[in-house]
């Protein structure tokens, strides 16, 4: 399945300064029964949103409408837990096409790469610098550049680089999981084989 193509992203940000946000409180495990990727971005962050009675639950950042935007800025240890893939599914579907941290658990990093969310692990100076401009003003943009592999503070001009592996960065351009990829390359694989000796 196919992604959106990530480039470059300017975009307001919502700020969840809140460690060890496991997959759990992303997806709560009773909405795990499909199989489809669409329709959990309406149970994400599900008990931190809602009360029991379904009501919004006023004081969480994402029921606050003064924050918005494709970027999901959260504290340290960001999608601990189980490894369910679902998480990612989540956040991609609720909008978000990338998630800032200073620390992401490695399922959750890689999960979110193979479903068209780029992770973006920042130092811990930096994501505190982020917060505070953010919270200071919620009309604060941040550019998330995936090919100069850098994130920066446009209100402040903090800048700093991220990691990323080249296959995923290619595939993130791209809008490629890995199926996508395969099919890309489907004319190098077969000219391959057919060189094959036999």
């Amino acid at each position: 399945m196919a992604y959106d193509k990530f480039n470059i992203i300017t975009s307001t940000a919502v700020p969840l300064p809140i460690e060890n946000v496991d997959t759990d409180q992303l997806i709560p495990a009773r909405f795990l029964k499909a199989t489809e990727r669409v329709g959990f971005g309406d149970n994400l962050f599900r008990d931190w949103r809602y009360n029991a009675d379904n009501t919004p639950k006023a004081d969480f950042v994402l029921n606050n409408p003064v924050y918005s935007g494709k970027i999901l800025v959260g504290g340290k240890n960001f999608g601990s837990g189980s490894s369910r893939e679902h998480a990612a599914w989540a956040v991609y579907d609720y909008g978000f096409r990338c998630v800032v941290s200073s620390f992401f658990a490695d399922i959750f990093r890689n999960n979110c790469l193979n479903v068209g969310v780029l992770p973006v692990q920042v130092s811990a100076e930096f994501a505190e610098k982020i917060f505070t401009a953010v919270i200071g003003d919620p009309k604060t943009e941040i550019e998330v550049n995936l090919p100069a592999q850098s994130i920066t503070i446009l209100s402040t001009g903090d800048t700093e680089k991220f990691d990323i592996s080249p296959y995923k960065k290619d595939n993130m351009i791209n809008g490629f999981d890995d199926i996508d990829y395969l099919q890309s390359i489907k004319g190098e694989i077969e000219e391959f084989a057919a060189n094959l000796p036999l």
